[in-house]
């Protein structure tokens, strides 16, 4: 990594923006936001209306001068001057009081992997709005392998998937760097994006953005694969009418249109693998694949992966905060950089 464990040790907080989520981590009472990325704005007076949670909900049911904005997409900071109001809102009076107090507060944040030098830019501008004199930057998949307890600074081979809302990254890590890595921007957010499309396209159905991710826990159980339940009654409304309207679904027809997207992502599982090293990729074959990431919940993606690669894959135990807690364990000093102790003369 190209940011030093002491230089981390030094920082006081930790944040990481996603496109889905945003958490942050303090020295000391540890993980204490994780709310969505979403604020609601008035148009009318510029004011702030809700933040997290509640403006999430507020997503299509907002009457014209309210105006539901994401300030983060992809893991890159879009809007600076929002993702500082939101993040303002999320930490709270009490802790930015707390905060303050800090002679020279540091910060530590997350980016996506091979992040353009203005992605990285935005990110520090919207820590150093917060009151942060000095940011230091770590790749999002060092951050998640660390959270879920892969020896990454050992001299071995470790293989993490991260399974973000608007990206996927894929990444083989040895002595603490990123031997060979992809970015692929087939994320959560796609897989959503497919359900709705079929089911206006052979249902004439419409389907609100917020029951796509229960109907896709209605496949749980065995999942994408072929042994879930046949059928699924789906609710939304006809296109044609307008009314309200319930079809059964074809599971089956489900899986394959979530299939589509998610051949994008087997390609980069590929590239990577085909661009490791022949002695990495032999200690992979025993390790496997570590899966953190929101979507990475998806069921019986797991499974797939196992059939399309014939690798071990295993889904890490808290996955969707597997980022901000290897910041954090950074923070706190439980990362130790391995010692090379150079031959005698």
């Amino acid at each position: 990594m190209t940011v030093s464990l002491e230089q981390l040790r030094r920082c006081h907080v930790a944040v990481d923006l996603g496109a889905a989520r945003t958490r942050v981590y303090v020295k000391g009472p540890g993980l204490v936001v994780d709310e969505p990325s979403v604020a609601a704005v008035n148009t009318r007076t510029g004011s702030l209306i809700a933040v997290g949670a509640l403006a999430e909900q507020m997503t299509g049911r907002t009457p014209d001068y309210i105006r539901v904005v994401r300030p983060v997409s992809g893991g890159t900071v879009v809007d600076i001057e929002m993702a500082q109001r939101m993040l303002r809102h999320l930490l709270g009076e009490k802790l930015r009081r707390q905060l303050r107090r800090k002679p020279r507060l540091r910060a530590a944040a997350c980016t996506p992997h091979d992040s353009d030098p203005l992605a990285q830019r935005a990110t520090v501008e919207t820590m150093i709005g917060l009151g942060a004199r000095r940011v230091e930057l770590v790749d999002t998949l060092i951050a998640a392998a660390v959270g879920c307890g892969l020896p990454v600074e050992q001299p071995t081979a470790t293989m993490i998937m991260v399974c973000g809302a608007a990206t996927t990254q894929i990444a083989v890590l040895s002595l603490g760097s990123i031997v060979t890595a992809a970015r692929v921007p087939i994320g959560g957010d796609a897989i959503d994006h497919a359900v709705i499309q079929h089911l206006r396209q052979h249902h004439e159905l419409m389907l609100p953005s917020q029951s796509v991710r229960p109907l896709q826990l209605a496949l749980s159980g065995n999942g994408l694969t072929p042994h879930g339940p046949a059928t699924t009654e789906i609710h939304g409304r006809d296109v044609a009418t307008g009314l309200a309207r319930s079809v059964h679904v074809d599971t089956a027809a489900v899986r394959e249109a979530l299939y589509t997207p998610l051949t994008s992502v087997l390609d980069g599982l590929g590239k990577v693998l085909r661009d490791c090293p022949p002695d990495l990729v032999a200690d992979l074959a025993d390790r496997g694949i570590m899966m953190v990431g929101g979507s990475a919940l998806l069921p019986g993606l797991d499974q797939m992966l196992r059939d399309a690669t014939g690798m071990p894959v295993q889904i890490a135990d808290r996955p969707d905060v597997c980022s901000v807690l290897g910041l954090g364990a950074m923070l706190d000093g439980k990362i130790q950089p391995m010692v090379l102790n150079p031959l005698a003369a």
